[in-house]
């Protein structure tokens, strides 16, 4: 059976497994060795969720102290205003907040912090001890004060407030155009460690391609909302497999999905059609490995979140029969780029956030795997915290949430900045200078998947900026 070239890209294409083949390639190109993990025993995942276009920090982790309410209430009168206009009443007003009562509390020298409605779940989780919160955390180079930003004395991330470029910084420590992200590089070590019986699901994307999952080795295995890629042709095909003439029409349908019978010499062809064969295998693989799972204990919303969550969960399911230890996911949803109608958009992706952790830790308990699997959230930035009238604008640092029962729970990490204008760390209109880089809170996430201190070195190499004494303790103990 002849393939043209044209063939193999249309259904390389359709096979849904952007870029994961490549990882031999990459590796024979750039030389690259690692140490092997510190641990690789037992099984252990990190899921990351991104917020794509830029969480409201001051919007999530409310003050409740009076005094930094009433300032907060001042700043942002004009967006309170338009909570206090929707239906059922404003869920910002300090009567219906949340309050947490973290276990460091005396850190914050009467400062008292709570979160909305709409985020009950991850309130109930943080106040049973199985999530955290690291306040005023973004993407920086160096440590970094106030007075350096201003006169830029100090070293400052390029393209700050531009959605692309910190989406790549705080997945790869680089504008857009980075090769490699510190999710992928965590998964290199699991590689290198031989954690996986092979290297195609040691990380998994459920939001398409992502620099986030990339490493030397690893490449983002990607699924959709029912799962891996499968061709309608090649099922119908099967199904005709009880006569000799419908099993060698299914076995040529196969071979030329795989690309097995191409011979040409073009290095792109051949490239092309590699990519072909491993992608149909892997989907193949994962079909054959989840098809005959159980149903999972508990059914997710059929929203923007709900379906990756349980896609994640399936993947975790099949562990075993995918030979996995060590995994890293990558799941995302967006429209969190308020500028305006904040009021009336935000507390909707909060239910949406809340619910699905809450689905996808119930059903991690149902496994028995919420100690060994860690989720936590990630975002552009956070945002300005003057508002714009119904929304606000493009921030830095912003605080995000850590969950898991291997983590030290009950706890903000970190600091939260006062809630007011003019304070060591605004950077401009309420936009948080981080108190935190993105490297320091990936550290303590993979000591806790199994790196060793040169893999850490490895895979964030500019933690060596940030002092040893500032690693957050994420998790209790050693690790």
């Amino acid at each position: 059976m002849n393939i043209s070239r044209r063939t193999l890209l249309r259904y390389a294409g359709a096979a849904g497994l952007s870029g994961s083949t490549a990882a031999s390639l990459t590796t024979a190109l750039t030389g690259f060795q690692q140490a092997s993990a510190a641990d690789i025993s037992g099984y252990r995942a990190l899921v990351c969720i991104f917020l794509l276009g830029g969480m409201d920090c001051h919007d999530t982790v409310l003050p409740f102290d009076e005094a930094n309410y009433e300032s907060y209430a001042r700043v942002r009168s004009s967006l309170l205003s338009s909570y206090n206009q929707l239906g059922g009443g404003s869920t910002r007003v300090r009567d219906r907040l949340l309050p947490l009562n973290p276990v460091n509390a005396s850190q914050f020298e009467g400062r008292q912090f709570a979160l909305p409605e709409e985020l009950s779940e991850l309130h109930d989780l943080f106040a049973s001890g199985r999530a955290s919160i690291v306040g005023n955390v973004g993407p920086l180079i160096e440590p970094l004060t106030l007075d350096q930003f201003r006169q830029r004395t100090g070293r400052i991330p390029r393209q700050l407030f531009s959605h692309n470029d910190q989406q790549s910084t705080w997945m790869a420590n680089a504008p857009e155009g980075a090769r490699r992200g510190w999710g992928g590089r965590f998964a290199d070590a699991a590689i290198s460690s031989s954690a996986n019986s092979g290297e195609t699901f040691t990380t998994i994307s459920t939001a398409g391609s992502s620099v986030f999952l990339v490493g030397n080795r690893a490449q983002p295995y990607e699924l959709g909302r029912n799962g891996a890629g499968s061709f309608d042709q090649l099922a119908r095909a099967e199904q005709g497999r009880n006569s000799e003439e419908g099993e060698e029409s299914f076995q040529r349908l196969r071979a030329f999905l795989q690309a097995n019978d191409y011979d040409g010499n073009n290095l792109i062809g051949r490239d092309i059609a590699s990519i072909q064969e491993t992608a149909f295998l892997a989907n193949e693989a994962y079909n054959n490995a989840t098809q005959n799972a159980p149903d999972l204990p508990i059914s997710f919303a059929n929203d923007a979140l709900g379906p990756q969550l349980e896609a994640v969960a399936r993947a975790i399911q099949a562990r075993d029969a995918l030979g996995q230890r060590r995994q890293v996911f990558f799941v995302a949803f967006g429209n969190f780029d308020t500028h305006s109608s904040q009021a009336a958009d935000l507390p909707g992706l909060q239910r949406t956030l809340s619910d699905g952790i809450s689905r996808f830790v119930q059903t991690m308990d149902a496994f028995g795997l919420m100690n060994d699997v860690t989720v936590f959230t990630a975002s552009d930035f956070g945002r300005s915290l003057a508002s714009n009238g119904d929304g606000t604008d493009h921030g830095w640092g912003g605080h995000h949430f850590v969950i898991g029962d291997a983590v030290e729970g009950q706890t903000i990490f970190g600091d939260i900045p006062p809630y007011d204008l003019g304070h060591a760390n605004d950077a401009g209109a309420g936009r948080l200078l981080p108190s935190l880089s993105v490297d320091q809170y990936a550290e303590p996430l993979g000591r806790w998947f199994g790196l060793t201190e040169e893999e850490i070195a490895l895979a964030l190499p500019g933690l060596s900026n940030f002092s040893s004494q500032e690693s957050l303790k994420l998790f209790p103990g050693p690790v």
